[in-house]
Protein backbone atom coordinates (compact mmCIF):
# COMPACT_ATOMS: atom_id res chain seq x y z
CA UNK A 1 0.00 0.00 0.00
CA UNK A 2 1.14 3.55 -0.72
CA UNK A 3 0.61 6.14 2.01
CA UNK A 4 -1.96 7.83 -0.24
CA UNK A 5 -3.74 4.61 -1.29
CA UNK A 6 -7.52 4.65 -0.92
CA UNK A 7 -8.23 2.30 2.00
CA UNK A 8 -11.67 1.26 3.24
CA UNK A 9 -11.95 -0.08 6.81
CA UNK A 10 -15.31 -1.86 7.22
CA UNK A 11 -16.40 -1.88 10.85
CA UNK A 12 -14.30 1.12 11.94
CA UNK A 13 -16.36 1.69 15.09
CA UNK A 14 -15.77 -1.80 16.43
CA UNK A 15 -12.82 -2.92 18.51
CA UNK A 16 -10.85 -4.40 15.60
CA UNK A 17 -11.78 -1.83 12.98
CA UNK A 18 -10.98 1.13 15.21
CA UNK A 19 -7.61 -0.42 16.07
CA UNK A 20 -6.82 -0.85 12.36
CA UNK A 21 -7.72 2.80 11.73
CA UNK A 22 -5.41 3.87 14.58
CA UNK A 23 -2.58 1.73 13.22
CA UNK A 24 -2.97 3.03 9.67
CA UNK A 25 -2.99 6.63 10.88
CA UNK A 26 0.07 6.02 13.06
CA UNK A 27 1.90 4.60 10.05
CA UNK A 28 1.06 7.66 7.95
CA UNK A 29 -1.75 6.42 5.70
CA UNK A 30 -3.83 9.46 4.80
CA UNK A 31 -6.66 8.35 2.50
CA UNK A 32 -8.93 6.28 4.74
CA UNK A 33 -12.61 5.71 3.99
CA UNK A 34 -15.09 4.83 6.75
CA UNK A 35 -18.87 4.66 6.99
CA UNK A 36 -21.16 4.24 9.99
CA UNK A 37 -23.94 1.65 9.94
CA UNK A 38 -26.45 4.48 9.47
CA UNK A 39 -24.55 5.64 6.39
CA UNK A 40 -23.94 2.17 4.93
CA UNK A 41 -25.77 -1.01 5.93
CA UNK A 42 -23.41 -3.81 4.87
CA UNK A 43 -26.28 -6.30 4.95
CA UNK A 44 -27.92 -4.40 2.07
CA UNK A 45 -26.40 -5.50 -1.22
CA UNK A 46 -27.67 -2.46 -3.13
CA UNK A 47 -26.06 -0.05 -0.66
CA UNK A 48 -22.75 -1.92 -0.65
CA UNK A 49 -22.54 -2.08 -4.43
CA UNK A 50 -23.40 1.61 -4.78
CA UNK A 51 -20.69 2.48 -2.23
CA UNK A 52 -17.99 0.47 -4.02
CA UNK A 53 -19.00 1.79 -7.45
CA UNK A 54 -18.77 5.34 -6.15
CA UNK A 55 -15.66 5.16 -3.94
CA UNK A 56 -13.57 2.48 -5.70
CA UNK A 57 -11.33 1.66 -2.69
CA UNK A 58 -7.99 0.11 -3.61
CA UNK A 59 -7.58 -1.82 -0.36
CA UNK A 60 -10.21 -3.18 2.04
CA UNK A 61 -9.91 -4.34 5.65
CA UNK A 62 -13.10 -6.31 6.35
CA UNK A 63 -13.40 -6.08 10.14
CA UNK A 64 -17.19 -5.63 10.34
CA UNK A 65 -19.05 -8.50 12.03
CA UNK A 66 -21.85 -9.40 14.40
CA UNK A 67 -20.05 -10.77 17.45
CA UNK A 68 -20.82 -12.00 20.96
CA UNK A 69 -19.98 -14.50 23.67
CA UNK A 70 -21.36 -17.99 24.36
CA UNK A 71 -24.80 -16.76 25.53
CA UNK A 72 -25.30 -14.41 22.59
CA UNK A 73 -24.25 -17.10 20.11
CA UNK A 74 -26.54 -19.72 21.62
CA UNK A 75 -29.56 -17.41 21.75
CA UNK A 76 -29.27 -16.03 18.21
CA UNK A 77 -27.83 -18.75 16.00
CA UNK A 78 -29.80 -17.74 12.91
CA UNK A 79 -28.99 -14.04 13.34
CA UNK A 80 -25.26 -14.68 13.76
CA UNK A 81 -25.15 -16.84 10.65
CA UNK A 82 -27.28 -14.62 8.42
CA UNK A 83 -25.86 -11.21 9.35
CA UNK A 84 -22.23 -12.29 9.14
CA UNK A 85 -22.59 -14.27 5.94
CA UNK A 86 -24.61 -11.58 4.15
CA UNK A 87 -22.37 -8.63 5.09
CA UNK A 88 -19.10 -10.39 4.27
CA UNK A 89 -20.36 -11.73 0.95
CA UNK A 90 -21.68 -8.30 -0.01
CA UNK A 91 -18.37 -6.59 0.74
CA UNK A 92 -16.08 -9.23 -0.79
CA UNK A 93 -18.20 -9.53 -3.94
CA UNK A 94 -18.46 -5.77 -4.43
CA UNK A 95 -14.71 -5.39 -3.91
CA UNK A 96 -14.09 -8.00 -6.63
CA UNK A 97 -16.59 -6.41 -9.03
CA UNK A 98 -14.96 -3.01 -8.62
CA UNK A 99 -11.34 -4.05 -9.06
CA UNK A 100 -10.12 -3.77 -5.48
CA UNK A 101 -6.35 -4.46 -5.46
CA UNK A 102 -6.34 -6.37 -2.19
CA UNK A 103 -8.81 -7.33 0.53
CA UNK A 104 -8.09 -8.65 4.00
CA UNK A 105 -10.82 -10.69 5.69
CA UNK A 106 -10.87 -10.84 9.50
CA UNK A 107 -12.18 -14.10 10.91
CA UNK A 108 -11.92 -15.84 14.27
CA UNK A 109 -10.14 -18.82 15.81
CA UNK A 110 -13.58 -20.38 16.42
CA UNK A 111 -13.49 -21.56 12.79
CA UNK A 112 -11.24 -24.43 13.85
CA UNK A 113 -12.60 -27.81 15.02
CA UNK A 114 -13.62 -28.26 18.65
CA UNK A 115 -11.06 -31.02 19.12
CA UNK A 116 -8.38 -29.61 16.83
CA UNK A 117 -4.72 -30.45 17.47
CA UNK A 118 -3.09 -27.96 19.84
CA UNK A 119 -1.69 -25.52 19.01
CA UNK A 120 -4.07 -25.20 16.04
CA UNK A 121 -2.37 -24.87 12.65
CA UNK A 122 -4.13 -23.15 9.76
CA UNK A 123 -4.24 -26.53 7.99
CA UNK A 124 -6.65 -28.09 10.53
CA UNK A 125 -9.59 -26.12 9.14
CA UNK A 126 -12.59 -28.35 8.28
CA UNK A 127 -10.91 -31.55 9.47
CA UNK A 128 -13.58 -32.36 12.11
CA UNK A 129 -16.67 -31.01 13.90
CA UNK A 130 -17.00 -27.43 15.16
CA UNK A 131 -17.82 -26.28 18.69
CA UNK A 132 -21.64 -26.28 18.87
CA UNK A 133 -21.94 -23.13 21.01
CA UNK A 134 -20.59 -20.92 18.21
CA UNK A 135 -21.12 -23.11 15.15
CA UNK A 136 -23.31 -20.59 13.31
CA UNK A 137 -20.74 -17.81 13.60
CA UNK A 138 -17.91 -20.16 12.66
CA UNK A 139 -19.72 -21.39 9.55
CA UNK A 140 -20.28 -17.82 8.40
CA UNK A 141 -16.61 -16.94 8.89
CA UNK A 142 -15.46 -20.10 7.11
CA UNK A 143 -17.67 -19.12 4.18
CA UNK A 144 -16.03 -15.70 4.01
CA UNK A 145 -12.48 -17.00 3.97
CA UNK A 146 -13.41 -19.71 1.46
CA UNK A 147 -15.02 -17.14 -0.84
CA UNK A 148 -11.77 -15.16 -0.77
CA UNK A 149 -9.87 -18.35 -1.57
CA UNK A 150 -12.19 -19.24 -4.45
CA UNK A 151 -11.97 -15.74 -5.95
CA UNK A 152 -8.18 -16.03 -5.85
CA UNK A 153 -8.33 -19.39 -7.60
CA UNK A 154 -10.93 -18.46 -10.20
CA UNK A 155 -10.15 -14.81 -10.90
CA UNK A 156 -6.59 -14.25 -9.71
CA UNK A 157 -7.48 -11.81 -6.94
CA UNK A 158 -5.16 -11.09 -4.02
CA UNK A 159 -7.53 -11.59 -1.09
CA UNK A 160 -6.16 -12.83 2.25
CA UNK A 161 -7.63 -13.95 5.57
CA UNK A 162 -6.47 -13.46 9.16
CA UNK A 163 -7.78 -15.57 12.04
CA UNK A 164 -7.25 -13.89 15.43
CA UNK A 165 -7.38 -15.59 18.78
CA UNK A 166 -9.51 -14.05 21.57
CA UNK A 167 -9.15 -10.27 21.40
CA UNK A 168 -9.46 -7.51 23.97
CA UNK A 169 -8.60 -3.85 24.35
CA UNK A 170 -9.94 -0.36 23.55
CA UNK A 171 -13.53 -0.16 22.26
CA UNK A 172 -14.40 -3.64 23.48
CA UNK A 173 -18.01 -4.65 24.16
CA UNK A 174 -18.76 -4.87 27.88
CA UNK A 175 -22.45 -5.78 27.59
CA UNK A 176 -23.45 -8.21 30.41
CA UNK A 177 -24.95 -10.76 27.98
CA UNK A 178 -23.30 -10.14 24.61
CA UNK A 179 -19.63 -9.70 25.52
CA UNK A 180 -16.75 -12.16 25.35
CA UNK A 181 -15.13 -13.65 28.43
CA UNK A 182 -12.41 -11.10 29.23
CA UNK A 183 -14.51 -7.90 28.95
CA UNK A 184 -17.35 -9.71 30.73
CA UNK A 185 -15.01 -10.46 33.64
CA UNK A 186 -13.77 -6.86 33.74
CA UNK A 187 -17.32 -5.59 34.05
CA UNK A 188 -18.42 -8.24 36.52
CA UNK A 189 -15.51 -7.73 38.92
CA UNK A 190 -15.71 -3.94 38.65
CA UNK A 191 -19.43 -3.93 39.50
CA UNK A 192 -18.86 -6.40 42.34
CA UNK A 193 -16.13 -4.17 43.76
CA UNK A 194 -18.32 -1.08 43.48
CA UNK A 195 -21.23 -2.88 45.17
CA UNK A 196 -19.03 -4.32 47.92
CA UNK A 197 -20.00 -7.91 47.07
CA UNK A 198 -18.25 -10.77 48.83
CA UNK A 199 -18.32 -13.14 45.87
CA UNK A 200 -18.56 -13.32 42.07
CA UNK A 201 -19.97 -16.34 40.23
CA UNK A 202 -18.38 -17.24 36.89
CA UNK A 203 -19.55 -19.69 34.22
CA UNK A 204 -18.24 -23.24 33.95
CA UNK A 205 -15.49 -24.74 36.09
CA UNK A 206 -12.63 -22.46 35.06
CA UNK A 207 -10.64 -25.22 33.35
CA UNK A 208 -10.76 -24.18 29.65
CA UNK A 209 -7.50 -22.83 28.28
CA UNK A 210 -7.58 -19.63 26.25
CA UNK A 211 -5.17 -17.33 24.44
CA UNK A 212 -5.62 -13.54 24.35
CA UNK A 213 -4.22 -10.94 21.97
CA UNK A 214 -4.32 -7.18 22.55
CA UNK A 215 -6.27 -5.65 19.67
CA UNK A 216 -3.64 -3.05 18.78
CA UNK A 217 -1.16 -5.90 18.25
CA UNK A 218 -3.65 -7.53 15.87
CA UNK A 219 -4.03 -4.23 13.97
CA UNK A 220 -0.27 -4.04 13.57
CA UNK A 221 -0.27 -7.56 12.11
CA UNK A 222 -3.18 -6.73 9.78
CA UNK A 223 -1.31 -3.82 8.20
CA UNK A 224 1.89 -5.90 8.09
CA UNK A 225 0.12 -8.73 6.24
CA UNK A 226 -1.57 -6.38 3.79
CA UNK A 227 1.90 -5.23 2.78
CA UNK A 228 3.82 -8.50 3.10
CA UNK A 229 1.60 -11.55 2.53
CA UNK A 230 -0.34 -13.10 -0.32
CA UNK A 231 -1.76 -16.62 -0.29
CA UNK A 232 -4.88 -18.77 -0.07
CA UNK A 233 -4.20 -20.16 3.38
CA UNK A 234 -5.28 -18.00 6.29
CA UNK A 235 -2.78 -16.60 8.82
CA UNK A 236 -3.29 -17.15 12.54
CA UNK A 237 -2.93 -14.16 14.86
CA UNK A 238 -2.07 -14.79 18.50
CA UNK A 239 0.59 -14.84 21.20
CA UNK A 240 1.32 -18.55 21.48
CA UNK A 241 0.59 -18.32 25.23
CA UNK A 242 -2.45 -19.70 27.07
CA UNK A 243 -4.11 -19.28 30.44
CA UNK A 244 -7.00 -21.08 32.19
CA UNK A 245 -10.24 -19.16 32.62
CA UNK A 246 -9.76 -19.59 36.38
CA UNK A 247 -6.33 -17.95 36.21
CA UNK A 248 -7.74 -15.23 33.97
CA UNK A 249 -10.55 -14.47 36.42
CA UNK A 250 -8.04 -14.23 39.27
CA UNK A 251 -5.83 -11.88 37.20
CA UNK A 252 -8.75 -9.63 36.25
CA UNK A 253 -9.93 -9.54 39.87
CA UNK A 254 -6.44 -8.48 40.96
CA UNK A 255 -6.18 -5.71 38.35
CA UNK A 256 -9.70 -4.42 39.03
CA UNK A 257 -9.17 -4.59 42.80
CA UNK A 258 -11.92 -7.07 43.72
CA UNK A 259 -11.06 -8.72 47.03
CA UNK A 260 -13.94 -11.22 47.37
CA UNK A 261 -14.29 -14.91 46.53
CA UNK A 262 -14.62 -16.32 43.01
CA UNK A 263 -17.12 -19.19 42.65
CA UNK A 264 -17.87 -21.34 39.60
CA UNK A 265 -21.30 -22.35 38.24
CA UNK A 266 -20.59 -25.77 36.74
CA UNK A 267 -24.14 -26.01 35.34
CA UNK A 268 -23.07 -23.49 32.69
CA UNK A 269 -21.07 -24.54 29.58
CA UNK A 270 -17.31 -24.29 29.37
CA UNK A 271 -17.15 -24.02 25.60
CA UNK A 272 -14.15 -25.43 23.74
CA UNK A 273 -11.71 -27.12 26.17
CA UNK A 274 -8.61 -25.53 24.68
CA UNK A 275 -7.93 -22.93 21.98
CA UNK A 276 -4.30 -22.15 21.27
CA UNK A 277 -3.22 -21.02 17.83
CA UNK A 278 -0.10 -22.14 16.01
CA UNK A 279 1.45 -18.76 15.16
CA UNK A 280 4.56 -20.07 13.44
CA UNK A 281 3.46 -18.73 10.04
CA UNK A 282 3.22 -15.12 11.29
CA UNK A 283 6.55 -15.59 13.08
CA UNK A 284 8.23 -16.82 9.89
CA UNK A 285 6.92 -13.73 8.10
CA UNK A 286 8.71 -11.63 10.72
CA UNK A 287 5.89 -10.55 13.06
CA UNK A 288 5.43 -10.98 16.82
CA UNK A 289 3.06 -9.53 19.42
CA UNK A 290 4.16 -6.76 21.81
CA UNK A 291 1.63 -6.52 24.68
CA UNK A 292 1.74 -8.94 27.62
CA UNK A 293 -1.61 -9.99 29.07
CA UNK A 294 -1.39 -8.28 32.46
CA UNK A 295 -0.36 -4.97 30.88
CA UNK A 296 -3.09 -5.30 28.27
CA UNK A 297 -5.83 -6.01 30.83
CA UNK A 298 -4.77 -2.95 32.82
CA UNK A 299 -5.10 -0.81 29.67
CA UNK A 300 -8.44 -2.44 28.85
CA UNK A 301 -9.72 -1.68 32.36
CA UNK A 302 -8.72 1.97 31.90
CA UNK A 303 -10.68 1.99 28.66
CA UNK A 304 -13.69 0.50 30.46
CA UNK A 305 -13.54 3.18 33.16
CA UNK A 306 -13.15 6.04 30.69
CA UNK A 307 -15.80 5.00 28.16
CA UNK A 308 -19.18 5.12 29.85
CA UNK A 309 -21.05 4.14 26.68
CA UNK A 310 -19.24 0.82 26.81
CA UNK A 311 -20.85 -0.05 30.14
CA UNK A 312 -24.49 0.49 29.09
CA UNK A 313 -26.90 -2.39 29.46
Amino acid sequence: MEKSSKIYVAGHRGMVGSAIVRELQQQGYTNLIVRTHAELDLCRQDQVEAFFESEKPEYVFLAAAKVGGIMANQNALADFMYDNMILEMNVIHAAWKNGCKKLEFLGSSCIYPRMAPQPMPESCLLTSALEKTNEAYALAKISGLKYCEYLNQQYGTDYISVMPTNLYGPNDNYHPEHSHVLPALIRRFHEAKEAGLKEVVCWGDGSPLREFLYVDDLANLCVFLMNNYSGNETVNAGTGKEITIKQLAELVAKIVGFKGEIKWDTSKPNGTPRKLLDISKAAKLGWTYQTELEDGIAMAYDDFLNNETRTER
